[in-house]
């Protein structure tokens, strides 16, 4: 970074990038990723919605910088008579903590109400790149306009674990999945910190936008399973609540809210992710940015640059890098009133950082 020394100072020229240290893993010129997940062994699976673009596949492995149909060509070519067992559209693909991928669909084709049969978990086998469990979310744990977007999995609860879903629809809610039985349920539906704030307004670019409607968003697990941190995409606070609460079928919604936590101001963000020595990373997609919050509640800032237009996803991977899926959001018709303004290519990109992902392993 350049700059000058003035009274002991080091100043930067104004308008600065002040973390432009990260690397373009891939680029996609046809369709705009979301989702994505690196495996322990350090491959790459990211996620094209059906969001109104032509979308071949909406599940990619990348090989070789290009993305590859996955599993296969077969199960991404949805069609609504088959939507339990195709891929309608994938919001995120998640590495488990045993190395399974999982696909979270959401079922809701450019964001209409879900088809039936697909709001759906469906589990990747990638050593033998076959699907070997799905499971459906329950009709009782959703409304008609629930919107399926982030997927966190621990396998140290209960007896096969269990999977937090956040539901983005303004009225958000967070969705347990038991995954020894299927059972799912949701838990804090239309509290406020899940869902949009109706007088938020955005400023992305210099371009203000009040049309983001989204409750919560971004999920991220502690290191020791004990807490779930989420934000709403129409926000800027960064809540957590008692993994206990959650995963209790029985408990009531008062007792879940009362271990909710308000953690302060994080900027506003699209996706969360967390690691191994307590960390938590936050897109800040007004500022192009990535942020990240250490143990004892400081923010410093690990990404940003030109490039960073919608930081989505975040995936902490086990070479130490913290990946990044950007796409352009605000520029798709859907979020700009019909106009396509985007100007591709849609980049994964990554920064090396010494962390590791939180893999919470069960002894089932």
């Amino acid at each position: 970074m350049s700059g000058a020394e003035t009274d002991g100072k080091r100043t930067v020229p104004l308008g600065s990038w002040v973390a432009t240290d990260f690397e373009v893993v891939a680029e996609f010129h046809d369709n705009m990723p979301t989702g994505l997940t690196v495996t322990d062994e350090g491959r790459i699976f990211v996620s094209f919605p059906r969001w109104g673009d032509e979308v071949p596949f909406t599940v990619a492995e990348v090989v070789d910088g290009s993305p590859v149909a996955y599993p296969d060509a077969e199960v991404n070519a949805w069609s609504e008579e088959r939507a339990g067992s195709s891929l309608v559209s994938v919001q995120s693909v998640i590495t488990d903590p045993v190395g399974h991928v999982w696909i979270l669909d959401s079922g809701s084709p450019s964001f209409s109400p879900w088809v039936e049969g697909g709001p759906k978990l469906v589990e990747v086998d990638p050593a033998s790149d076959t699907i070997v469990r799905t499971v459906p979310i329950s009709p009782e744990a959703m409304t008609r306009t629930t919107y399926l977007n982030d997927v966190r999995f621990d396998f140290s609860r209960g007896r096969a674990g269990f999977a937090y879903i956040t539901d983005s629809q303004p009225r958000g809610a967070l969705i347990v999945v038991d995954l020894h039985d299927g059972r799912s349920w949701a838990r804090l539906r239309g509290h406020p910190t899940t869902s949009a704030d109706d007088r938020f307004q955005a400023i992305v670019q210099g371009v203000v936008h009040d049309n983001y409607a989204v409750g919560v968003d971004g999920i991220a697990i502690s290191a020791s399973g004990d807490t779930i941190h989420y934000c709403c995409l129409a926000g800027r606070r960064l809540h957590s609540v008692d993994a206990d609460a959650l995963t209790d079928p029985s408990g009531d919604e008062e007792d879940v809210a009362a271990t909710v936590a308000d953690l302060g101001d994080k900027c506003a963000s699209d996706g969360l992710e967390s690691d191994t020595e307590g960390y938590l990373y936050a897109t800040a997609y007004e500022h192009s940015a990535v942020i990240r919050r250490a143990p004892d509640g400081t923010w410093s800032t690990v990404m940003h640059g030109p490039e960073l237009l919608w930081p989505d996803t975040l995936a902490v991977a086990a070479d130490g890098h913290l990946y990044l899926s950007v796409n352009q959001l605000p520029r798709a018709p859907l979020f700009n009133d019909g106009d396509d303004t985007r100007v591709p290519p849609y980049r994964v990109i990554r920064k090396h950082l010494g962390c590791r992902p939180v893999r919470l392993r069960g002894s089932h």
